[in-house]
């Protein structure tokens, strides 16, 4: 898309989103203006109601006092304008004016980093000497200022800074295309349209996590996706997926990558045409098989169609559609899906077998993960004793006597620290059962969690097949002086719902405020297009609406008037 185009799509996008503002703050000390047209359409296009904003130019320290309240924060701190013409000036320096131009620098950027503690997000590109230097053999002053300084930066990175290595975004495009010194030696314009076009791509997987957007679960063909052949035709012995043959390292390659997702909490599956005895024989057996049996967390091996396939598997995973990636080689099932499930994301294994590995790396980022937890390691085992407890769900008459059988544990924790990375992370995914569908941060987790006009409650489940790990959570905000509380945010996890958890746990939460003296509390609900199905949580609770709106209820209970559900088939002990 031209410049002109995207100039003009953005400005139409910009009217048809819904929900709260992204506030986005672009600092610098360079001129950066193109980003943001950029940048806000491609969140835009994404559903994300992106709005970016700029502080004055070379004013970063400064302005860090002033945007720290923004949703993200975006730092281009170019090497080169930190001084006017540092790329040449820094080789006539000597060492006393080298260390002292790094010292300054590093008292700046600790004073920087100081402001933005509780800022939800903030990226800082590194600094880089690449656009000077790139023809260089040996490395000069301007270099080590740039390697000195990163050093320093990642020494200083915590929970809500990310560190942005735009040399890889250099290389992605080159140097050549990367930058224009026309203009930055008239006007401090370094980087192209083109740079920017890319560098927003680079960084987008980030923002999406946080706004609850990555995707959960990568389903693959098998035949000429998962290895090189097809098994009813090749037979065991005749596919390929080892180094010991040329195609076949491509596709241990793939399944190794596969296999790296899987232990970030990405869940991995199958879906195909196949006989379902023969791939369960290679993937149980097969010598140069990476992905077994422990990885997969479904499969759908029959002869149906895939659309339908990849509808069970969403359902039995409960995740959404549009939450899967599907990888195939064939153009009709490619072109099919995109048709009829347009919602899932579909990758095709390239003609040029050589660029597969490639064309997965590319797409790393939709499954990207900004808060990664102890959960993650854990995730395919919970859902294969998820698909347990449902096959013995078959054996009772009644929901209340197959969950009598669970022996279900509820453990709650109150602003446990050890729980932030989790934490965040269900407010990053959890989008059916969520009263209010707010992203947070892990910084923002622990803002709340130091705060005295916070509670943060948490919760782990366990029953006699095994632990569903921490899948509940929510925030309150305390007024002590008012005796009131507010709900900001109630969600769990979908692999808990069903089970009448949330009552048992709700009773706590209102005893342990009665203890505190809290006399009303006030709830909302948010309404987003995979909630429904808790837009009464609060009347099932016994709150009393006193606002309703298309989009949006309001509610209050008297901690007086609540009557709590008592569960005698769940067993609650306080954690922390």
């Amino acid at each position: 898309m031209k410049y002109t185009e995207l100039l003009k799509a953005n400005k139409e996008i910009q009217h048809t989103l819904h929900g709260n503002e992204y506030k986005i703050v672009v600092l610098a000390n360079i001129i950066v203006s193109p980003i943001k047209e950029i940048l806000e359409y491609t969140l835009r296009v994404q559903g994300i109601k992106a709005y970016v904003k700029f502080g004055d130019y070379d004013n970063i320290v400064q302005d860090s006092k002033i945007f720290k309240d923004s949703n993200l924060i975006i730092i281009f701190w170019e090497l080169s304008n930190i001084i006017d013409g540092l790329q040449y000036k820094a080789n006539l320096f000597d060492e006393v004016e080298v260390e002292s131009l790094i010292s300054k620098v590093k008292s700046e950027i600790d004073f920087v980093i100081s402001n933005f503690k509780e800022t939800s997000l903030v990226l800082i590109n590194k600094f880089s000497s690449l656009i000077f230097n790139y023809q260089n053999l040996k490395q000069n002053n301007f270099d080590s200022i740039a390697k000195e300084l990163n050093r320093h930066l990642e020494q200083k990175t915590s929970l809500n800074i990310i560190l942005i290595d735009i040399d890889k975004v250099i290389a992605k495009i080159s140097v050549e295309k990367s930058v224009d010194l026309r203009y930055y030696y008239s006007s401090k314009a370094l980087y192209t349209i083109e740079f920017f076009k890319e560098y927003s791509y680079f960084i987008k997987p980030i923002i999406l996590s946080s706004n609850g957007k990555s995707k959960k679960a990568l389903i693959f063909d098998c035949d000429n996706t998962l290895w090189k052949g097809i098994l009813g035709e090749d037979g065991y012995d005749g596919i390929e997926m080892s180094n010991k043959t040329r195609d076949g390292i491509i596709f241990e390659e793939v399944q190794s990558i596969a296999l790296d997702l899987s232990k970030k909490g990405i869940l991995i599956g199958i879906c195909s045409k196949n006989n379902p005895k023969d791939v369960d024989e290679l993937i149980d057996n097969h010598p140069d098989m990476k992905i077994k049996e422990e990885n997969i967390a479904i499969k759908k091996v029959n002869w149906n169609d895939k659309v339908a396939n990849l509808k069970a598997i969403a359902k039995e995973l409960n995740i959404g559609i549009d939450s899967m990636v599907f990888i195939d080689d064939t153009d009709f099932e490619v072109n099919y899906i995109k048709k009829y499930l347009p919602q899932v994301t579909v990758l095709q294994v390239p003609s040029k077998l050589y660029e597969y590995p490639r064309v997965l790396r590319e797409n790393l980022g939709i499954l990207y993960n900004i808060s990664e937890s102890d959960e993650d390691l854990k995730r395919i085992q919970m859902y294969k004793e998820q698909r347990q407890r449902e096959s013995l769900k078959n054996n009772f008459e009644t929901l209340e006597d197959y969950l009598k059988s669970l022996d279900l544990k509820l453990n709650i924790f109150v602003n446990d620290n050890e729980l932030i990375p989790r934490i965040a992370q269900m407010t990053q995914k959890t989008n059916q059962f969520n009263l209010t569908t707010k992203r947070y941060t892990e910084i923002d987790i622990k803002h709340f969690i130091e705060s005295d006009d916070w509670k943060v409650f948490a919760f782990d489940v366990e029953d006699r097949f095994g632990k569903y790990g921490v899948t509940g959570f929510a925030g309150v905000k305390i007024n002590m002086n008012e005796q009131k509380a507010e709900i900001d945010t109630f969600l769990m996890s979908c692999r808990v719902i069903g089970r009448n958890i949330e009552f048992a746990f709700f009773d706590f939460i209102i005893s342990y405020l009665n203890n505190l003296h809290i006399s009303s509390i006030y709830g909302e609900y948010i309404k987003t297009l995979k909630n429904e199905q808790v837009k009464e949580f609060y009347e099932s609770l016994g709150f009393k609406t006193i606002f309703n709106s298309d989009d949006r209820k309001n509610y209050e209970l008297k901690v007086a008037d609540y009557k709590p559900k008592n569960l005698a088939y769940i067993r609650v002990q306080y954690g922390k």
